[in-house]
């Protein structure tokens, strides 16, 4: 039974750290909104040789307002600038980025504002040295005790006024730290920062999660409109969503679960073994008892049912027993290891139909030698 036991715990403990880990990434993902459409500029090429994303510049404030207006399926549209390097606040400084872009920004990223506002359109339009800033900034900045609003950080040689405090949000599904940035208006980051006029990409909020593929179809479109792209032409753009992000870590998630699940289930097979061999020895064991059995009128099937029953019930004892014990794991895992898991009933209903099927698998060979055996020979056993 231990085999049992061990091989059914095994499985359910593993399938729940798996499920377990495939929910926690769905989860952080899908803080960052699964309706999330991201646009970014494709890979150029320049006399044979790969440049890359960043060295693009074919996207600019006229395809947000194409796009705002051809795409019905989206309910905002932001774009987005970005620059990397030290935040200073007197003595104190930490290598972050600051992020350009426009008040819908917030909803499209689902980020919350604990303190302070947003800024303004006239902000936006006139280039204003504000900001919003990330928890991560606080902490190492302002060592979490000062209350940041109205004090100034500077990126870079700039002095940008923070008007307000972004709500904590954690690490996303990739490990990023979501509340180490520092949010400015994009013509701020443009013009003042990276002196640059074109936007490094554009992100925008469906409707629904169900409509995005109809919203990348309609952004598509219009940024083809837009650059001018004639048909055959390859997009200068490329477009992307959440839920395929999602989507491929799930998969990865899902075979991941497959391969320790099958794992674990070489554990039960081990214990069905276990439980032919025991029964090749009950059977050795008890041929007197067999041929006692057979001589006073038992029939080869009630022999053979005898020990089939009790292959069966060694298997499902076990399997019990391994349920309980393997719940109790998962939950010594979940809590005092912090590790995500998920019971799923079906693995628990699978263990428990896996244990009565290696019962009556494993136990019917020796069951079977039991009721053949010749009842003057089964007697004659020492």
């Amino acid at each position: 039974m231990l085999g049992i036991i061990i091989g059914v715990a095994s499985v359910i403990v593993m399938l729940a750290i798996g499920q377990g880990s495939k929910k926690s990434i769905r989860d952080q993902m899908s803080s960052m909104g699964t309706n999330l459409i991201m646009v970014m500029p494709a890979s150029q090429q320049r006399g044979g040789i790969m440049l890359g994303n960043s060295s693009s510049q074919n996207m600019t404030l006229p395809d947000i307002i194409a796009i705002e207006k051809d795409c019905s399926y989206l309910t905002a549209v932001s774009p987005e600038v970005r620059s990397s390097g030290q935040a200073v606040v007197g003595n104190s400084n930490w290598p972050t980025s600051v992020y350009g872009v426009n008040d819908k920004y917030f909803s499209i990223r689902k980020f919350t504002i604990k303190t302070g506002r947003s800024f303004s359109d006239k902000e936006v339009q006139t280039y204003a040295k504000v900001c919003l800033v990330g928890q991560t900034i606080i902490e190492k900045l302002f060592e979490g005790k000062t209350d940041p609003i109205g004090q100034t950080v500077r990126f870079k040689g700039i002095p940008l006024l923070i008007i307000g405090v972004l709500a904590e949000k954690g690490e996303n599904g990739m490990g990023t730290d979501q509340d180490d940035l520092i949010i400015a208006p994009y013509t701020t980051v443009q013009k003042r920062i990276l002196a640059i006029t074109y936007i490094q990409s554009i992100y925008a909020s469906a409707v629904s999660e169900e409509k995005n593929d109809a919203a990348i179809d309609q952004i598509t479109t219009s940024l083809r409109k837009s650059h001018k792209l004639k048909d055959g032409v390859t997009d200068d753009f490329q477009v992307r969503s959440q839920a395929e992000m999602v989507q491929t870590f799930s998969s990865i998630s899902d075979v991941l679960t497959i391969l320790l699940g099958a794992i674990a289930g070489i554990s039960l097979l081990v214990g069905g073994i276990g439980i032919m061999n025991i029964m090749y020895v009950s059977v050795t064991e008890r041929t007197r008892e067999i041929g006692l059995r057979l001589s006073v009128g038992g029939r080869a099937n009630d022999i053979m049912m005898q020990f089939l029953v009790e292959s069966i019930l060694l298997s499902v004892i076990g399997g019990v027993i391994g349920i309980t014990f393997g719940i109790l794991m998962t939950y010594v895992a979940a809590n005092l290891m912090n590790w995500p898991t998920v019971i799923m009933p079906a693995a628990v209903i699978m263990s428990f139909l896996v244990c009565s099927a290696i019962g009556i698998f494993f136990g019917w060979y020796p069951a079977r030698k039991a009721s053949n055996l010749n009842p003057i020979d089964a007697l004659r056993y020492e």
